[in-house]
């Protein structure tokens, strides 16, 4: 591809020298600069025009008559626009980088990587951004080891994107301080709910709709066996068990973050089993609400049902594999899982 400027500019030389003058393939020749704009810097672009003229002024030399001069002027004018037109995609170029280099540095600040076992805990992370060239979006998720065991959120801002990092950030880095300070997850949850309202409170969401969150707090203590979930309306997690598949569904759902002031803060902890070899699937509403080019949703449940026991690594790729299969590539919103394993002590 980087050499197709110059093959190009051959191809029209030759024709040009092995065909009737009548047939002026030599107007051709201000493609081949105007080809070169596109993949090419500047001073090349440059160079190729002006092999370009050279060319057609050969060409005049053996075949009087082609119109040397306005081609010639062609090959100019084309040459002077394919060289700006390559300083400003150059530039364009070098600030997309810096705009991925920022957003890479969000991402390590709202999803730090994290350890792959917390004493008897194994866990994986998986994360798709929607805006791809944004890397990161309005999903979001943490894992921490604290006194009173090892906490997990998993969550999912209004939206997609950029506009989304920041309410997502203040969210996680709420958690990371009150995961260790809070010994009950209601008090966890509140300070999320704190510091999500706060900072819509400093900057306001574009557009009527306010700016909320879903999220799922999960602690698993460190002996195990059992597993204490509170869920603020996200999407509820799903345990396979031997082949059996149990959908923890909350039995009180708990309020949305950034909205316990309007509807309450009544928070409620669910108590599950959770025995070793258990594998316990967090997930965001991108990776069930993923849709088929006929419409139809990914069948998510249906999906972890078929899958054999295997360690958390090998589960999140499959379903990675599987959702971009299904979709075909396009993804309509961020996704984020967590996939938690049992270990025997």
């Amino acid at each position: 591809m980087r050499l197709s400027p110059v093959i190009l500019t051959v191809v029209i030389a030759s024709l040009a020298y092995s065909t009737p003058p009548e047939m002026a393939f030599s107007r051709l020749l201000p493609a081949a600069p105007a080809l070169a704009a596109a993949m090419w810097p500047v001073l090349p672009t440059v160079l190729l025009g002006t092999v370009c003229l050279f060319l057609m002024i050969g060409l005049s030399l053996v075949f009087p008559g082609l119109g040397t001069w306005w081609t010639a002027a062609g090959i100019i004018a084309v040459t002077v626009a394919a060289a700006y037109g390559s300083h400003v995609r150059l530039q364009r170029e070098r600030t997309l980088i810096q705009v991925r280099l920022v957003a890479e540095a969000a991402q390590q600040v709202v999803l730090s990587p994290m350890p792959r076992r917390f004493g008897i805990v194994e866990i994986e992370s998986l994360y798709l951004a929607a805006a791809a060239e944004a890397r990161i979006g309005g999903d979001f998720y943490e894992v921490v080891d604290t006194p009173y065991g090892v906490r997990l959120l998993i969550g999912d801002v209004r939206g997609k994107g950029l506009p989304a990092v920041g309410a997502a950030a203040a969210i996680v880095n709420a958690f990371r301080e009150a995961a260790y300070g809070e010994a009950d997850i209601v008090d966890v949850a509140r300070r999320l709910d704190a510091s999500s309202t706060r900072y819509n409170a400093a900057f306001p969401p574009e557009g009527p709709m306010e700016r909320f969150a879903t999220a799922l707090l999960v602690e698993i203590p460190h002996g195990g066996r059992r597993i204490d979930i509170l869920n603020c309306g996200h999407p509820p997690p799903l345990l396979l068990n031997g082949g059996k598949l149990r959908v923890l569904e909350p039995a009180t759902p708990s309020p949305l973050l950034s909205l316990a002031d309007l509807i309450g803060d009544q928070y409620n902890v669910d108590t599950f089993d959770f025995a070793p070899g258990d594998l316990l699937l967090l997930y965001t509403d991108g990776i069930a609400e993923a849709r088929a080019h006929d419409g139809e949703f990914f069948p998510l449940a249906a999906w972890m049902r078929r899958q054999p026991p295997t360690p958390p690594r090998e589960l999140l790729t499959a379903l990675h594999r599987d959702l971009l299969r299904y979709s075909r590539g396009r993804l309509d919103d961020d996704i984020a899982a967590l996939a938690v394993r049992l270990c025997e002590p």
